[in-house]
C-alpha cells in the first residue's frame, strides 16, 4: 500500500512538471488541446468621474456685451495760442524762440454713446468744446469724422452726427428714475486712451448737486472707476441699459479716488431731444441773483424754516424787475411748487417756457405776497 502511494505521488509530480514546462515553452500546444486554458478574461472597471458642481460666477458679461458696441472713442484737435506775448519783439529779444510757435495743435480724448442707428452720438460738451476736428472710433475698429449737432454747456452735454452711419448699434435707454442706491452699474469708456474698458461699482448716491461742476446738477454718484478719457461714456445697469453719462470725478491727484459722477439718463435724454430738435436748449429766466437761506437769515426775515431762496440782486430791465421783485425778497414758490433752495429755484424757472406767465410766491418784510412774472429766455452762458 505504501508503495502504491509513492508511485501515485511521483506520477502527479511528473505530470505537474510536464504541464508547467509546456505552459512555459509551448503554450500554444495546450491552447489547441484545452481551448480555455490559454485565455485570460480581463474585466475593466471604469470608475465614475468625480461629480463637480458647476462653477458659479457672478458675471456681468451679458450687460457689457450689450452696451460695448454703442460706446465710441472721441478724438479732437484744436489750435491754441501758447503765450499772449509770443509775437512781441521785446519778449522774443529776451526769450528767443524757446516757447515755440504762437499757435500749437492740441489733441483731446473722450468717449461717447451711440443713441440712434442714423449716427447720433451723445457725449459731454467739455469733450468737444472748441474742437476744430472730431474723429470717432467705433468698437469694431472703424473710424469716421463727426460734426457737432448742438451742445448745452450748462448741463455739459453735446450731440454729434457721424459722417458714416452704417451698421451702428444704438444703446438702450433705461426707464427714467429706475435707478436705486446700491444698484450695480458698469462704466464704459476709453480711460487714458488705453482702449475700451469696463469697470464696475454700485450707485453710491442720487441727486448730487451744489458741486460747482455744472449750472444744472442732478448727478448720480458711483464708485465705478471713472478716469480721464471716460468723460461722455456710458454708465449702464446690470442689463446693459444706459442710466447715465459719465462726466466728472472727485480727485486730489487727477486720477480715480472712488467718487465719480454721471448725468442721469432722464436729464440727458430731455436735453438730447431738444438739441436734436432745435440745435440748442431753451430755458426760462427772470434775471435775479439768489443765495441759499441760512438759519440766521431765515430768523432775520421772520421765516419759520430755511426753505426758500433769497433774492440778492435784480437785473435792471429783467422780467423780475418789470414784475416788481426786489432785492431782499424771499422766493417761496413758483406756480404752486415749493422752492427748497437756490438750486431748486433755478431748475423750476429753467423748466418754464419763455413768454408764459408764472405766479411767484414771496415773503417781503414778513408778509406773503404773489407776483405774476412773464418768463424770459435764458441767455447763453459766456464761454
Amino acid at each position: 500500500m505504501q508503495r502504491l502511494w509513492l508511485i501515485f505521488a511521483q506520477a502527479v509530480t511528473v505530470t505537474v512538471a510536464v504541464l508547467f514546462t509546456l505552459q512555459t515553452l509551448k503554450p500554444e500546444w495546450l491552447a489547441s488541446r484545452f481551448p480555455h486554458s490559454g485565455k485570460t478574461t480581463v474585466v475593466t472597471v471604469q470608475e465614475a468621474a468625480p461629480v463637480r458642481e458647476a462653477r458659479k460666477v457672478a458675471s456681468f458679461a451679458d450687460a457689457a456685451q450689450a452696451a460695448l458696441p454703442a460706446v465710441v472713442h472721441i478724438y479732437t484737435t484744436q489750435e491754441v495760442r501758447r503765450h499772449p506775448f509770443i509775437n512781441d519783439p521785446l519778449f522774443r529779444h529776451f526769450f528767443g524762440d524757446r516757447f515755440g510757435p504762437d499757435m500749437q495743435r492740441q489733441s483731446g480724448l473722450g468717449s461717447g454713446v451711440i443713441v440712434s442707428a442714423d449716427g447720433l452720438v451723445l457725449t459731454n460738451n467739455h469733450v468737444i468744446e472748441s474742437a476744430e476736428s472730431i474723429e470717432v472710433a467705433l468698437q469694431d475698429g472703424r473710424k469716421t469724422k463727426a460734426r457737432v449737432v448742438g451742445a448745452d454747456p450748462e448741463t455739459d452735454l453735446a450731440v454729434l452726427k457721424l459722417a458714416e452711419a452704417s451698421r451702428l448699434v444704438p444703446i438702450t435707454f433705461a426707464e427714467a428714475d429706475s435707478l436705486k442706491v446700491g444698484d450695480v452699474v458698469l462704466a464704459i469708456g476709453n480711460p487714458f486712451g488705453v482702449g475700451q474698458t469696463v469697470t464696475s461699482g454700485i450707485v453710491s448716491a442720487l441727486g448730487r448737486s451744489h458741486l460747482g461742476i455744472n449750472t444744472f446738477e442732478n448727478f448720480i454718484q458711483t464708485d465705478a472707476a471713472i478716469n480721464p478719457g471716460n468723460s461722455g461714456g456710458a454708465l449702464v445697469d446690470s442689463q446693459g441699459r444706459l442710466v447715465g453719462i459719465n462726466t466728472a470725478i472727485y480727485s486730489q491727484s487727477g486720477g480715480y479716488m472712488g467718487i465719480g459722477f454721471a448725468i442721469p439718463v432722464s436729464l440727458a435724454k430731455s436735453v438730447m431731444e431738444e438739441i436734436i430738435k432745435t440745435g440748442t436748449v431753451t430755458r426760462g429766466w427772470i434775471g435775479v441773483e439768489v443765495q441759499d437761506l441760512t438759519p440766521e437769515l431765515a430768523e432775520s426775515f421772520g421765516l419759520s424754516s430755511e426753505q426758500g431762496a433769497l433774492i440778492a440782486g435784480v437785473m435792471r430791465g429783467s422780467p423780475a424787475d418789470r414784475a416788481g421783485i426786489r432785492p431782499g425778497d424771499v422766493l417761496l414758490s413758483i406756480d404752486g411748487q415749493s422752492v427748497k433752495d437756490a438750486q431748486k429755484m433755478l431748475e423750476l424757472i429753467a423748466a418754464l417756457t419763455p413768454g408764459v406767465q408764472a405766479r411767484f410766491g414771496l415773503s417781503r418784510e414778513g408778509k406773503r405776497i404773489e407776483l405774476s412774472v412773464t418768463i424770459g429766455r435764458r441767455p447763453k452762458p459766456a464761454r
